[in-house]
């Protein structure tokens, strides 16, 4: 049985973070239905962020719409809101009438900004909330910063509403106290940012990107390009494993001065020259084992294919569709994906039912939505 086996989660749709601690929620094992907007005519066959979860359409600006929805809330152990402050209320959905039905319920709500400060309603991107924390401007090269993927606005933002509402589910069920969970993805970027605000505060940290020991520039934490155009990264920041790395070169490294006091751009270029003559496989092959700690630089084909992930089933293929497997992982209640992403709106009236929500309350509902 999995961890979260017997827990009802409430998803209203939206994008990125919301979506992606859905997920989590149901690969956990959590019954989540998602309040679907999409039509029924949409694929989503690929659509991984809404494996394990059942699809409902369900009209919110009806008052018929907002009673189940009010109705599922009392049988829910949490839901995931997404919408900018204040819409919520102005449905008639919001924390207070939810709380009113289940006082025990835990409220996550998932934002860019948060649910207060003067840019709580003010429209945004992922690009931008970790532009305002900090991240961003320490992301790139001399010339500018990098966008990154969206993984440290939205997949940050995600992880911490997850560890949020699982931390006030505990209270909940500890003393019968529901609570709202404001996670913001602006608050998730800087907080990550914590252990570089520790090095800046003790004056080991240069505001100057791409000057610091891990943020691209140091030759010894570094990728380098191999002579087939693939890439290789290494990190022997320890002077003991850039000396085994420097034995295993196999070239001639006179010109590789001590790795404190050399000039680091001289020592890259040098560095750099000798990945270049080969291939990545067989520099892979040269440090297998070693201490200096490489990786090859994988694309998202590759990744899937790689012996310790595969070993670790990492992946998940099904068909010719592969996809991340659930984590982290449980030695007693496994997470697993137990079902494909479902049509939207295709559960409407079975996962209701399965819910316990009234009789009443789904006949009365547009009948348009119900697909018996």
């Amino acid at each position: 049985m999995s961890v979260l086996a017997g827990k009802r989660v409430i998803e209203l749709g939206g994008m990125g973070p919301g979506p992606f601690c859905g997920m989590m929620l149901g690969d956990m094992g959590a019954d989540v239905v998602l309040i679907d907007r999409r039509p029924t005519s949409e694929d989503t066959t690929k659509d991984f962020l809404n494996r394990n979860k059942r699809s409902i359409h369900l009209n919110l600006k009806s008052n018929e719409g907002r009673e189940v929805f009010l109705e599922m809330c009392s049988l829910a152990d949490m839901v995931i809101e997404p919408f900018r402050p204040g819409v919520a209320e102005r449905l008639g959905i919001g924390p207070d009438a939810c709380f009113e039905r289940n006082p025990a319920l835990v409220y996550g709500r998932m934002t860019g900004w948060g649910q207060s400060g003067p840019l709580a309603k003010t429209a945004a991107r992922d690009l931008n909330f970790i532009a305002l924390s900090g991240v961003l401007a320490s992301i790139g090269t001399p010339d500018g910063p990098i966008p990154p993927l969206n993984l440290i606005g939205d997949g940050a933002g995600a992880l911490y509403l997850l560890s949020g509402m699982l931390a006030a589910h505990i209270h909940a069920l500890s003393t019968g106290e529901g609570q709202v969970v404001d996670a913001a993805m602006c608050d998730a970027a800087a907080h990550l940012l914590t252990g570089i605000y520790s090095y800046w505060q003790n004056g080991q940290w240069n505001l100057q990107r791409a000057t610091n020991f891990i943020d691209g520039s140091s030759p010894d934490y570094a990728v380098y390009k191999c002579a087939d155009g693939k890439f290789i990264s290494i990190t022997p920041i320890e002077p003991h494993r850039f000396a085994q790395l420097l034995a295993i070169l196999g070239a001639d490294t006179s010109t590789l001065r001590d790795q404190e006091t050399a000039d680091r751009e001289e020592l890259r270029e040098s560095l750099a020259k000798i990945f270049l003559t080969r291939i990545r496989a067989e520099w892979c092959e040269l440090l297998e084992g070693s201490e200096v700690g490489f990786a090859p630089v994988l694309t998202l084909e590759e990744a899937p294919d790689h012996p310790h992930l595969a070993a670790r089933n990492t992946f998940e293929h099904s068909g010719s569709l592969v996809q991340p497997a659930p984590t982290p992982r449980f030695s007693a209640s496994p997470s697993t994906i137990r079902s494909r992403p479902p049509t939207p709106g295709n559960d409407t009236a079975e996962c209701l039912r399965d819910w316990g929500v009234s009789e009443f309350a789904i006949q009365s509902m547009d009948k348009q939505l119900i697909e018996e």
